[in-house]
């Protein structure tokens, strides 16, 4: 595993076991578990993240639900047939447990990513003329695979990413959140879908002068995640772009006029309310 792979997917996550968890797959041996996790917000509202863990990991009998867990991973994605399509299905693959303590007020859901734009922005304004700026990030990971996650900006970050090109790297600090809409199906009917993305509060690019996330959030002795990404990539070999124009199936973003504006849980008052704490530095991996 190159240094890259090592620092440009991160995510930290503390919550609630929401549901019990099942086998998803098993691979040379080893068990794949799936479970939904419960995880607060500081709006007092709650995601409910997939996450996938190994049975080597922990033992999945302490797993049940209503324990409170915390651990370190990444947001991945897969491709998966669904009927006659293609879905981008996405979740947190755990890599190892933390320690977490919420008396001490840190951020339970806090996520950093460095990729590449693989599709034009789309920037929009609201019934309310809030800003907001849809994307889909290309993060690369071990073995020539590539993640495909769905990202959304609000506000000065929403003006700032719509010019972004096809292609280009930009680093990303937020949560991953979850949002209920409704999809319009061929019979005339509507189905109630969730979807998951990344709520951006921060974005750095490899053009920009210094460093923004780096004003005293990082604990003392720990690499910063997205410092560590820019400076070792390229020394790496990392820097190389995935497959922009790879199939990422079709149903992986639902369309903006599928979405109502009220259903979205995160507004641009409550995504800027959290960036503080949401800048949280992320234990790098073994």
């Amino acid at each position: 595993m190159n240094a890259e792979a090592k620092v440009n997917n991160k995510v930290l996550l503390s919550g609630k076991i929401y549901t019990k968890p099942k086998l998803s797959h098993e691979l040379y041996g080893e068990g794949f578990y799936e479970f939904i996790l419960e995880v607060p917000r500081l709006s007092e509202q709650k995601d409910y993240i997939p996450v996938t863990i190994s049975e080597r990991l922990m033992g999945i009998d302490s797993l049940t639900v209503g324990k409170n867990v915390s651990f370190y991973g990444q947001f991945r994605s897969f491709n998966k047939m669904v009927g006659d399509k293609s879905k981008l299905m996405l979740n947190v693959f755990v890599k190892d447990f933390a320690e977490f303590d919420p008396d001490e007020g840190a951020n339970p859901n806090v996520a950093e990513l460095t990729g590449y734009v693989c599709k034009p922005p789309i920037y929009r304004t609201t019934p309310f003329n809030r800003e907001i700026c849809d994307m889909l990030i290309a993060v690369n990971r071990a073995y020539d695979k590539s993640d495909y996650i769905p990202c959304i900006a609000w506000g000065r970050n929403a003006r700032y990413a719509r010019n972004f090109e096809v292609g280009q790297c930009i680093s990303i600090a937020g949560r991953i959140q979850s949002r209920e809409y409704h999809k319009k199906l061929d019979d005339g009917t509507t189905e109630v879908r969730t979807a998951y993305e990344l709520s951006i509060n921060k974005i750095f690019t490899d053009e920009d002068n210094g460093d923004p996330f780096a004003s005293g959030s990082v604990p003392e002795g720990e690499p910063h995640a997205f410092g560590a990404s820019f400076h070792h990539t390229e020394a790496q070999g990392s820097k190389e772009r995935p497959h922009i124009g790879e199939t990422l199936g079709s149903e992986e973003r639902p369309h903006v006029e599928e979405t109502s504006v009220e259903e979205r849980p995160n507004t641009e008052e409550t995504a800027m309310g959290e960036s503080a704490a949401a800048s949280q530095s992320i234990k790098s991996e073994d």
